[in-house]
């Protein structure tokens, strides 16, 4: 168990001034706080960490001052990411839309974050990355921002019927009264056929946005280790897939983490009919929260879908050691070429260039 010699602080008891880096895969004292911390998601617990080790080779390691055979009592979660194209970088967390820290204090979290930074050089780590939820953390000020999303929560206590009234009249409520006129078909599980309808759609949609999908392993990956956390959610029309979105579960929040369609089919309201079937089975299981997940600051479309549900919009944003100017995610003429490119892939060659690209970017 690696120890990293800590700073003197004031803002910390003498007893927790060491840093210890764990393994979250094989020590049972990560997934015991996981479980009783408010912060945690389903980005935190060892199913997801599992189906990134299998897809992408990613090491997962928690930092905490915890002494070793002790509960813990916080714990920093990264992905170290080895890639001769991108570099060697700590990523919290790959793939994941948010990684909350899960400490006490943001005087814990900068003292910890210090001592992380100190051994930047000696890990050969490019920079170190983080990103927090809305915990109301300030990271550090040697971390500067790199990332701006948007965010959407929706609160699922109120009743169905209060729900239903807040979705927008013409934009979810007509479309959801449509999709159920034309007696789209809906279903859910995570079965090998509905996973290989959904990535039919998903081959789809990552085409018109100029993107490759991530290999259809790790969907696999994500079933096997989260087991009955992952749901697929699939609208036919006659037979025929038209959309389809996937969730995760993790305590009280439902996660919608992909999304794709046939947009041939939009007009029947399959996207509409599937986030409101979602959402009566959460609140069938106690859910309180559907978390919709980030969305680029540029893509005026999917936040003002996210916003016609009645969703509450905030901001996520994403910080790096040693800093970088802020991003976007506009790629300008270089991602214009890439959208030609890519729409001209036959599916064979997209699905390999998911496969061979996506354990590069973290």
């Amino acid at each position: 168990m690696a120890t990293i010699t800590a700073f003197p602080t004031e803002a910390l008891s003498e007893s927790r001034t060491n840093l210890y880096a764990i393994d979250p895969l094989s020590d049972c004292r990560w997934a015991d706080l996981v479980e009783r911390h408010p912060k945690s998601s389903v980005f935190h617990t060892s199913g997801w960490l599992e189906a990134l080790r299998r897809t992408y080779g990613y090491t997962p390691v928690v930092y905490t001052t915890s002494r070793p055979e002790t509960e813990l009592t916080n714990g920093l979660l990264f992905c170290e990411i080895s890639s001769w194209l991108t570099g060697r970088r700590l990523v919290s967390l790959p793939f994941s839309d948010h990684c909350e820290p899960l400490v006490e204090s943001a005087a814990e979290l900068g003292h910890m974050l210090e001592l992380i930074g100190s051994d930047l050089e000696r890990n050969k780590w490019k920079y170190i990355e983080m990103r927090p939820g809305n915990s109301g953390f300030a990271v550090s000020p040697k971390f500067q921002p790199s990332e701006t999303f948007y965010f959407h929560s929706l609160d699922l206590r109120p009743s169905l019927d209060e729900l239903f009234r807040r979705f927008h009249k013409d934009c979810i409520q007509r479309k959801v009264r449509r999709a159920e006129r034309e007696h789209v078909v809906y279903e859910a599980g995570n079965s090998e056929s509905l996973l290989r309808m959904f990535y039919k759609l998903l081959l789809q949609t990552r085409r018109k946005q100029g993107l490759p999908p991530q290999p259809i392993e790790w969907y696999r990956n994500l079933i096997a280790c989260l087991g009955g956390q992952l749901k697929i959610h699939l609208a036919s029309k006659d037979g025929v897939p038209v959309a389809s979105i996937l969730t995760l579960a993790h305590k009280q929040v439902l996660i919608y983490k992909y999304g794709c369609s046939d947009p041939a089919f939009n007009q029947l309201g399959g996207t509409p009919l599937l986030f409101w079937n979602a959402i009566q089975e959460a609140k069938s299981s106690n859910i309180r929260e559907l978390d919709m997940g980030r969305s680029d600051c540029d893509n005026p479309g999917l936040v003002t879908f996210k916003d016609r549900w009645g969703a509450a919009r905030s901001t996520l944003t994403y910080s790096r050691f040693p800093g970088r100017f802020p991003q976007t995610s506009s790629r300008g003429w270089t991602g214009r070429i890439a959208n030609q490119v890519i729409s001209r892939m036959p599916d064979g060659l997209l699905t390999a260039a998911g496969r061979m690209l996506y354990r590069h970017v973290g």
